[in-house]
């Protein structure tokens, strides 16, 4: 487990990353890929963002905390691989985006799970958890914004160097440009972006290069 972030409220908010290996499988292809798996909280209660791959690595990182929720950011496979596991183990509700029902579906047929809407707000550790919706990557994509700390999860919409692939099923490249420019860039450039996979970023060191991603196409 990996700290990125520390005392950004002043009360022992944190933010913690766990890294875990597996495929990432859609449209007949399989990915070997190392997902992020970010926590966001205090020693008291924290709130899981994705859940990939195995989930005990994501257990020993909680810790014995109260989980407020399990959020996925999309809803392709190696985001949301152990979620139902989490969910029973940690007694914690899963949140998605109803638009990427179609793809939890095909990982976790008939299971249930709650609703991650644009503008849900997630209270824990003294601060808010913001949902944005950024679909392009996933019709359901949502990154998650913290204001008062100036954190941004991306999921797969925002990496540094570029948005997230979109040349495979329900994505869509114009949409995620959109998402990117019309709804991340609005936030502070010196925002913190913790991305599923790889290393982070700031909104500041990335909005600069919008006509350049544009330009490369998907």
């Amino acid at each position: 487990m990996t700290r990125e972030a520390s005392a950004a409220t002043g009360n022992g908010f944190r933010v913690d990353r766990v890294v875990t290996s597996g495929t990432f499988e859609l449209d007949g292809g399989s990915w070997d890929v190392d997902n992020n798996i970010w926590l966001i909280g205090d020693d008291s209660e924290v709130v899981i963002v994705d859940a990939a791959h195995t989930a005990q690595p994501i257990v020993d990182a909680v810790a014995g905390r109260k989980v407020v929720a399990i959020v996925c950011t999309h809803g392709h496979n190696d985001h949301i691989t152990v979620a139902p596991e989490l969910s029973e183990r940690l007694d914690a509700p899963i949140l998605l985006s109803p638009a990427d029902n179609m793809l939890w579906e095909m990982t976790h047929p008939g299971v249930a799970h709650g609703t991650l809407e644009d503008g849900q707000r997630i209270t824990l550790a003294g601060t808010d958890i913001q949902a944005i919706a950024t679909p392009g990557h996933s019709p359901g994509s949502t990154c998650l914004y913290l204001p008062e700390a100036g954190e941004l999860f991306t999921g797969d919409t925002l990496f540094a160097g570029g948005p997230g692939a979109t040349g495979r099923s329900y994505s869509d490249f114009p949409t995620i440009i959109g998402s990117i420019r019309d709804r991340l860039f609005a936030l502070p450039p010196e925002t913190r972006v913790h991305t599923g996979h790889g290393d982070g970023t700031t909104l500041g060191a990335e909005s600069p290069h919008l006509e350049e991603w544009i330009r490369r196409g998907n």
